[in-house]
């Protein structure tokens, strides 16, 4: 069986249950491996101030690889070690485009999130769970005119999530008219991070690539990494590392190219992979 020296894991879907909580018996896991020097690392398209610092206390999680891989920070001195973003003549034009249709709204800078107020006011309007608004709500804020606010604070966007509104026969208001326009762009890079959204950064930037980055930055062979986790933002991390694992409710796509198919997240899915791979 491979040596594994580091596991990327994803959040939501993943190692978040349905209520977005990391369980005992998960924390447990990732206490037990990280005791053995094993690195474990959070993997995520949320930006720095969405990683759940209260909840991997203590478990020896110390590197999260954010907002698609386009920043890695180091936990415990909160120190950003890696980061590339999209200039304003990217993100200028998009988030104009954006901003004409009725959807909702956030962009990654420095590791917050940054929302139009509308989209704050509108938030009631996502088929999302309490847990997951009460942490949209916590992370995010407000701003009056994003547009004007991504030209003016000069730096660069690490990402930006795009969540659109259910409509009643069964469609997501306006998402496929902005796929196509943003897979029309060659200056970036456009996944589905679950809940049916779109997610962009800058082309060549993924998880895959940020695993690849923290491993080499930790002097891993990438044959010695594991990475778990379920929906579209996953694809590219599951296929670069030396073990992919999906979830079992992960979708069709990232099942496919997966190594091996773990239980779900609200099975304890990530403390069974853990336990198969590293005993």
């Amino acid at each position: 069986m491979t040596d594994i020296k580091l596991v990327a894991l994803d959040l939501d879907g993943t190692l978040f249950n349905s209520n977005g909580k990391i369980t005992a018996k998960t924390r447990n896991e990732i206490k037990r491996i990280t005791h053995k020097g094993v690195h474990a690392v959070i993997s995520t398209g949320r930006p720095y101030n969405g990683v759940p610092f209260e909840q991997i206390k203590d478990t020896g999680i110390d590197y999260a690889i954010t907002t698609n891989g386009a920043a890695i920070y180091q936990i415990s001195t909160g120190r950003c070690i890696y980061e590339t973003g999209m200039d304003f003549s990217i993100t200028g034009p998009i988030i104009q485009f954006l901003l004409s249709k009725d959807i909702h709204i956030d962009a990654y800078i420095e590791g917050e999130g940054f929302t139009p107020f509308r989209c704050r006011e509108n938030l009631y309007k996502l088929p999302f769970s309490d847990a997951m608004k009460q942490y949209i709500l916590a992370t995010r804020t407000p701003v009056e005119n994003l547009y004007d606010y991504v030209r003016d604070c000069g730096k660069n966007v690490q990402k930006m999530t795009l969540n659109f509104y259910p409509q009643p026969d069964g469609t997501r208001l306006h998402r496929e008219e902005v796929r196509i326009f943003l897979k029309s762009n060659p200056e970036i890079e456009t996944v589905c991070g679950g809940f049916c959204n779109l997610e962009f950064s800058k082309a060549g930037i993924n998880k895959g690539e940020g695993l690849l980055r923290l491993a080499g930055l930790l002097s891993i062979p990438v044959s010695q990494t594991m990475a778990i986790g379920d929906s579209g933002n996953d694809y590219a991390i599951i296929n670069a590392a030396g073990i992919g694992v999906a979830m079992n409710n992960a979708s069709g796509d990232i099942k496919a190219i997966a190594d091996y198919i773990t239980a779900s997240n609200d099975e304890d899915g990530v403390a069974a992979a853990i336990a198969h791979f590293i005993p």
